[in-house]
């Protein structure tokens, strides 16, 4: 395996909104093209695939998703979930919650200091409604996917799980967002993706980086914030990510450290001793 092909590089798109009528059937060419040409590990389509739920629309993104090359983590967002659209989700991508490991060789897991990548999503939606949720009969079926300790873990959720600036009223928080941290906490990730609000930002969180994407091919934005996708890059110390913009611009937007993870969690970690005594949390 060639040198530069060491760095784990993921493509995270969301909210493409197949049927929106500001869906710009030109940028998605632009994404698709782009996205392979990076050669990226996975693609990550972190939700709203669709603009209201219905087949045709679902037919129409998994022909574009279908064209990226790359293996592909795909789950549902809010729109998705709308006129019982989570049945035509399952009959095109598949499972709503879903796991994918990629082992690495032995080269490229020495200098990655990790022996794969374990890539876990999950439905965050409900029918009809904006609001997401996980649930807590989830979460030992969460905890069970990342059975690879010494993994990059990577979690895939549309909804997003801290408030994001320059969204307005913050809302649409899945309601289980406190307890879903906690498990993830637990679980000593890198990385979360996910979508929904369409403005990108990044949150440092407990030493797991959290990383929300734009909307990458619809004029369904905020303010003066551009469509846009994210590459995520992961190398043996750091998490970075570029944004990648309509007018082909690659943008370093953040670095995030990881050889300092572990001091970030042992500041902020809340301990054993205290999950004992305060059994709601167990």
């Amino acid at each position: 395996m060639a040198i530069s092909r060491i760095p784990l590089r993921v493509a995270q798109v969301s909210d493409i909104h197949c049927g929106e009528v500001t869906f710009d059937a030109a940028l998605m060419t632009s994404v698709v093209e782009r996205v392979n040409a990076l050669e990226p590990d996975v693609v990550v389509v972190a939700g709203d695939l669709t603009a209201a739920g219905y087949e045709w629309e679902f037919q129409e993104a998994a022909g574009w998703i279908g064209q990226f090359s790359a293996p592909t983590v795909v789950v549902p967002g809010n729109h998705d979930g709308r006129n019982v659209g989570y049945i035509h989700f399952q009959r095109l991508f598949g499972e709503r919650f879903t796991r994918l490991r990629q082992p690495f060789d032995t080269v490229r897991a020495e200098r990655r200091g990790a022996t794969g990548l374990t890539i876990v999503g999950v439905d965050s939606s409900q029918p009809d409604l904006n609001e997401g949720h996980v649930g807590r009969e989830r979460y030992d079926w969460i905890r069970a996917q990342f059975d690879e300790p010494d993994d990059i873990k990577v979690f895939v959720i549309h909804h997003h799980l801290v408030p994001i600036p320059g969204t307005g009223r913050e809302r649409n928080i899945i309601t289980d967002a406190g307890d879903l941290l906690e498990v993830l906490t637990d679980l000593d990730l890198d990385v979360v993706l996910s979508g929904h609000k369409h403005v990108p930002f990044f949150w440092g969180l407990n030493g797991t980086l959290i990383c929300n994407s734009s909307t990458a091919c619809t004029r369904r934005v905020r303010g003066l914030t551009p469509p846009s996708w994210n590459e995520v890059q992961i190398d043996a110390t750091t998490v970075k990510v570029y944004l990648h913009y309509e007018d082909r611009r690659r943008e370093l937007a953040t670095i995030h450290s990881r050889k300092t993870r572990s001091l970030i969690r042992e500041a902020f970690y809340v301990t054993e001793d205290f999950k004992a005594v305060n059994r709601i949390m167990a």
